[in-house]
């Protein structure tokens, strides 16, 4: 029986698909096979000896330790391209906001509440207050084309905006996604100066951090508009602040609001609701489930961040093995030597890398009892070793 410990309210549409007669699934475990995640911050946990997996049901992973969790050969999943469509939503609708102060329209509307039968003639009076303009015709520069960038892109090419997108590291999948009228930004300095509104969907990251500056700015239309569903760190705060006192940038819409950026003209700040739909977390927990049922059951790994995708279809021999092994040279061979010697036979395996972590299938028959597994937890660079049957 799996044991699965939950660190946030997860969707119960997601749990229910951990199969009641293999999985118990509670907040309580202190030594769980998986842990499934939102927001928990797990940075100061302790990991117990059991821990195999840790899902996290979004695509950002900042909560959780990951070289520690690598270091312990813990497989860490998220949900990438999950939760895009609610994503995508509320960007295209902050766009809107940006474009036209419907949000300064309907916070005045509200202010005069106690006029009575003058309000019809005060907002006819007053809405030319709050006159924006369309997108339609505009030029719109995606940083980042993921699942949700491309998404993103493509709605704005059918809701008649010019789409320049930005992406060095642009995956096939994605390449396959994206619109065949969406421009190709040879360099960001470049599209930077040509777009009219700027939205951000790329990772946090040392490189990525504050890329969104006053050099930055300085490269800009005036008055451009700027979207931030990512993260708050990619958007320098006191830059910003400046480059909209300077009228540099007219509006700033972003998810991740800190105390700096409230009470400031031009900055629109939204809870932290670019995934909050029922559906995302519908998605999200789906998703984040499905990853650790096929890991604990078969050893596959999909969509991991922290280790290869590495899967291998099951249909010969009698046992499964699963070894974590630090990537350097040798191990391969210190593996099958291991288990040649103990008249193990391989009958299918396959070995997938990244960066300093490797991990092996190794489809087997033969007698795994007595120490042969500790023979090869004690292999030096070999960091989890499991056995399926």
């Amino acid at each position: 029986m799996y044991k699965i410990q939950t660190l946030n309210k997860i969707s119960p549409i997601g749990l229910e698909k951990f199969p009641h007669d293999q999985y118990e699934v509670a907040s309580e475990f202190t030594n769980p096979d998986a842990i499934v995640v939102r927001s928990f911050k797990m940075h100061e946990m302790d990991f117990g000896d059991n821990l195999k997996a840790i899902a996290r049901a979004g695509a950002g992973v900042n909560n959780i330790p990951l070289e520690k969790c690598s270091n312990q050969g813990i497989v860490v999943f998220n949900a990438p391209g999950a939760n895009a469509n609610a994503v995508k939503e509320i960007v295209l609708a902050s766009m809107l906001f940006a474009a036209r102060d419907i949000i300064g329209g309907v916070n005045w509307v509200q202010s005069i509440a106690d006029e009575g039968d003058k309000v019809p003639a005060l907002v006819e009076k007053g809405k030319a207050n709050f006159a924006g303009s369309e997108i339609k015709g505009k030029t719109l520069g995606v940083i980042g084309l993921g699942a949700i960038g491309a998404m993103v892109a493509n709605d704005a090419i059918n809701l008649g905006m010019n789409v320049i997108g930005y992406d060095p590291y642009i995956s096939v999948d994605a390449a396959w996604s994206l619109s065949g009228k969406v421009q190709k930004a040879t360099g960001l300095e470049t599209m930077l100066s040509q777009v009219d509104y700027i939205t951000i969907h790329v990772p946090l990251m040392e490189q990525t951090k504050n890329m969104l500056n006053s050099e930055k700015f300085a490269m800009m239309k005036d008055g451009v508009k700027i979207i931030n569903f990512a993260r708050g760190g990619l958007v320098h705060d006191s830059d910003l602040k400046e480059a909209i006192a300077s009228g540099k940038v007219s509006c700033y819409v972003t998810d991740f609001p800190d105390a700096a950026l409230l009470g400031q003209k031009g900055i629109i700040p939204v809870p932290h609701l670019g995934a909050s739909t029922a559906e995302s977390e519908e998605n999200c927990a789906v998703m984040a489930v499905e990853q650790v049922k096929e890991f604990l059951e078969e050893g596959n790994i999909k969509n991991s961040v922290n280790f290869p995708n590495c899967s291998l279809p099951r249909v010969v021999g009698d046992k499964r093995l699963l070894i974590a092994n630090q990537n350097i040279p040798n191990m391969i061979s210190e593996i099958t030597s291991l288990l040649a010697d103990n008249s193990i036979n391989i009958c299918d395996m396959i070995n997938k890398s990244r960066a300093d972590v490797a991990y092996n299938i190794i489809d087997i028959s033969g007698d795994l009892s007595g120490d042969i597994v500790s023979k090869l937890e004690a292999v030096e660079g070999i960091i989890s070793v499991r056995v399926i049957d």
